[in-house]
């Protein structure tokens, strides 16, 4: 026999889990208990009680005129019909000594037949006072009562606390299945995990108190100016951002009481570290368990299906067993038909726990109609509403967390669980679903580690000569980057749930601002500010959905940079703003993928400079927008396939520069067009296909810049050098042999590059260029200097590695301005100079290059 605490093992659950157990399981658990002690006492009993007691049946004068059968059934019904007194006092007797069970069976027949014969004997009999022998010995005894057990008992009665025993266990198994289901009990591990810590979370109190806080009128009207607030902590407005939809942290950020120290109010002390740090890894937690639970609901199912099988067992167990209360008796006629072995055909047989067991068994009954009901119930619960849904409306209106989502499937299950259990967990937990919450604490944590101090040290000096921030991969923006005022330039960075405060106005120099992949949000006070002073934006995006709204009416606005996808299907050709708004914008550069210049381009067309398109390789097909841009003095159009020079270039009359570089232009036959561009002083043909330089090139008078390098030229035609106010000709790396002398005509040329070509001879006519102040030679074949090279005496850059000399001219110390730093050539070479003239090279080293242009 099992013992209890075998079975028990079976319902054993950890505790924790109870906040699951709503108040039906808990107390079908119980019942299952109570039947499990009422099937265990039922089976002790049954053991250590004797099974059944039997006498035989003897042959007497009186009783063998009468049918065995008819006397054992006379003998049956008489037993039936006693009463509960006669009875007790009939078991007397039939053990008694003076008296055999022989008597009470004449006794039971006389009054049909009463022969005188019987009367006599009686009388003999009530005179015998040993009793009727049976001539039975022990043994005998103990066989016949056990056959006399197996063959008169009903089967019920012998395996009842057996029965009890099993459908118990199976009731405990059905119970518990969803806690030890491998592919639930993880989940549901999981969550009680989480559950707990976000209950006991510093954060959730914190979280909560707050909003207690603000729901107080009193706190309302007790509030604090600036300067009871920390420093480094946000003052700004409450007012909504452009966007309606964007939520503000400073919503329900923190708030002082004038009455009372703030050291009296918890619900305003910033989190340690550690407790931040737990708090923001629960938040990431809870993320991640919801995207995995919430996509299945077999946690539900394999609920709902255990509910319905311990229904359907009740169902079962109430029909089957209501038919057999009636048939567990006390007394029983047996006929074992071994005769041959005890010499008796019929038995009279007792059963000792028949009245135990049916009132065991009422019980039993009993408590399986209540498990009954209580699994009726649960089913009603689980179809009643759908737990598939679980919506934390009240939650929202209770608390400022005005954006807990509603959950789904098994999470929204559990949820419901949890609230039959107690609704403050699902409360509490509702703060760890917030991303309000989330962005409080991050806020919290980021102003408690990025300190005045610490931002400070991160400020730099750019190219400009402007201090410059940059931040990357923050949870947000520190409040005390706001106190920098001094702040040229801001760079935002990877940084998601970037806000701009109203403490922006105190940055009275921000000029600049770069948001990389960062969607910043703008109170409003924040954004009138930046639409009055903001100069320059720099916007890095992945969609064009991504770019603020904000940015379209910055109306002071005159650099605008646009870095990222604008030709995708999902923006349908550009799904820019109107730029209408930008009324002062000059320049705009965009890096993207390009098919045809965006229309709303054209809505700042007249104002626009300086016009920068750089594509990834997609073929820019549609220029004709360009003709509208007539006050564009700078254009450049990069990396855009393009094959000739587009001819809407050629009505942009204001145009100075025009930069084609990295394109697949092969020739440049259209370049006479050009006459027309008065002011174009710079052609960028660079990194192109071009074969040859057309002699029409004359034509365009005023240029004073020529970038041709990296393309397929292999001579230099004269018409270059009747440029006269060329003064910097670029043609590296190209496949040029020779120097043509007519380069001795350009009097004004003051850099001259032709760096990676064949030339292995340099012109007299070359040094003519006494202008010349960078002059790049650099991996050719030339194997000598001319001593000429004196008369260059402006020259402050000179490259000649990778060629073929031997040594330098000692005349190239006469070269005032030229120093070590400015002269690139092999060390060897430089040892071939005399001692003089490398003193005077290493004379100010330290003179940067630019000192020299």
């Amino acid at each position: 026999m099992f013992t209890l605490a075998e079975v028990a093992s079976l319902s054993d659950i950890q505790p924790t889990y109870r906040i699951l157990k709503p108040w039906w399981d808990v107390f079908m658990d119980y019942l299952a208990v109570v039947m499990l002690m009422v099937a265990i006492f039922a089976g002790t009993m049954q053991l250590t009680k004797d099974q059944v007691v039997c006498l035989p049946v003897l042959q007497s004068t009186v009783n063998s005129k009468v049918q065995p059968d008819t006397a054992g059934k006379a003998d049956f019904t008489t037993v039936e019909t006693t009463t509960g007194q006669e009875e007790a006092s009939m078991r007397t007797v039939s053990f008694a000594p003076t008296v055999t069970p022989d008597i009470l069976l004449s006794r039971a027949t006389s009054s049909q037949y009463q022969p005188t014969e019987s009367n006599q004997e009686l009388k003999k009999e009530q005179k015998d006072s040993s009793g009727r022998k049976t001539n039975l010995d022990f043994q005998q005894y103990v066989f016949i009562n056990q056959m006399c057990y197996h063959l008169a008992l009903p089967w019920y009665s012998k395996y009842f606390p057996y029965l009890v025993l099993i459908h118990t266990i199976i009731l405990i198994v059905s119970s518990n299945f969803w806690f030890k289901y491998p592919k639930t009990c993880s989940k549901i591990e999981h969550f009680v995990s989480i559950l707990g810590k976000c209950f006991e979370s510093p954060w959730t109190t914190k979280a909560l108190s707050e909003t207690a806080c603000e729901d107080s009128e009193e706190n309302k009207q007790r509030l604090t100016g600036a300067q009871s607030l920390p420093k480094y902590v946000s003052t700004s407005s409450d007012e909504g951002s452009p966007s309606a939809s964007t939520p503000m942290i400073t919503k329900s950020g923190f708030k002082f009481s004038a009455d009372k120290p703030m050291i009296e109010i918890p619900s305003v002390t910033i989190l340690d570290k550690k407790d931040g740090e737990q708090a923001k890894a629960l938040f990431e937690k809870v993320r991640k368990f919801r995207a995995h639970v919430e996509d299945s609901d077999l946690i539900y199912k394999l609920y709902v299906g255990q509910t319905v099988i311990k229904t359907v067992k009740f169902i079962f167990i109430l029909c089957y067993t209501a038919n057999f209360v009636n048939t567990i008796s006390f007394e029983h006629i047996c006929n074992p038909k071994v005769e041959h072995l005890i010499g008796y055909t019929q038995f009279e047989c007792t059963h000792n726990m028949a009245y135990m067991l049916k009132k065991l068994l009422i019980s039993y009954i009993s408590l399986i109609c209540v498990y009954g009901f209580i699994c009726l119930y649960t089913l009603f619960w689980l179809f009643r509403i759908p737990l598939k849904e679980y919506s934390f409306e009240k939650v929202r209106e209770e608390s400022s967390f005005s954006d807990i989502p509603d959950v789904k499937n098994d999470f929204a299950f559990l949820l419901h669980m949890v609230d039959q259990y107690d609704q403050l967990y699902s409360k509490r937990f509702g703060v760890f679903l917030s991303e309000v919450s989330e962005n409080k604490l991050r806020g919290i944590s980021l102003n408690h580690e990025w300190t005045y101090e610490k931002l400070r040290q991160h400020v730099s000096r750019n190219a400009q000569d402007k201090q410059e921030l940059h931040l990357f991969m923050l949870s947000g923006v520190p409040d005390a980057v706001f106190d920098l005022t001094d702040l040229d330039v801001l760079k935002l960075e990877l940084i998601p749930e970037a806000k701009i405060t109203a403490k922006i106005s105190q940055m009275t120099n921000l000029q600049e601002l770069h948001l990389y992949h960062c969607p910043a949000k703008v109170e409003q006070t924040a954004f009138s500010f930046l639409r009055d002073h903001l100069r320059c934006l720099h916007v890095k995006f992945t969609d064009v959905a991504e770019i603020p709204a904000w940015v379209y009416l910055l109306k002071t606005l005159r650099e605008l940079y646009l870095i990222g996808n604008l030709n995708s299907e999902n923006n349908k050709m550009i799904g820019l703003e109107s730029l209408r708004e930008l009324r002062h914008l000059k320049i705009l550069h965009v890096k993207s993928n390009l098919t045809k210049i965006p229309p709303n381009i054209t809505d700042v067309a007249p104002h626009l400079t300086k016009l920068v398109i750089h594509n990834d390789g997609t073929k820019l097909v549609v220029l004709n927008s360009l003709k509208k841009m007539t006050n564009v003095a700078e254009l450049e159009l990069q990396n855009c396939e393009l094959e000739r020079i587009p001819h809407a270039i050629f009505s942009l009359s204001n145009l100075q520069e025009l930069d084609l570089k990295s394109n697949s232009i092969r020739t440049i036959e259209e370049i006479i067009s050009f006459q027309h561009l008065k002011r174009l002083t710079c052609l960028k043909l660079w990194h192109n296909k071009i074969v040859s330089i057309p002699s029409s090139i004359t034509h365009i008078k005023n240029l004073e810049s020529l970038y041709l390098s990296n393309n397929k030229l292999e001579t230099l035609p004269a018409a270059v050098f009747s440029l006269q106010k060329l003064r910097c000709l670029d043609v590296s790396y190209n496949s040029i042999a020779v120097i043509p002398v007519e380069i001795g005509l350009l009097q004004n040329l003051q850099h001259f590059h032709i760096t990676g070509n064949k030339v292995d001879v340099l012109p007299k006519q070359l040094f003519k260029c006494v202008k010349l102040r960078t002059l790049s030679l650099g991996q050719n074949c030339i194997t000598s200097i001319p001593d000429k090279v004196s008369q260059l005496l402006q020259l402050t850059y000179l490259e000649l590695k990778g060629n073929c000399l031997d040594r330098l001219p000692a005349t190239l110390g006469q070269c005032q301005l030229l120093r070590k730093s400015g002269l690139v050539v092999e060390d060897h070479l430089f040892d071939t100079l005399p001692s003089e003239v490398k003193e005077v090279f290493n004379q100010d080293t330290g003179i940067p290059f630019a000192n020299g242009i």
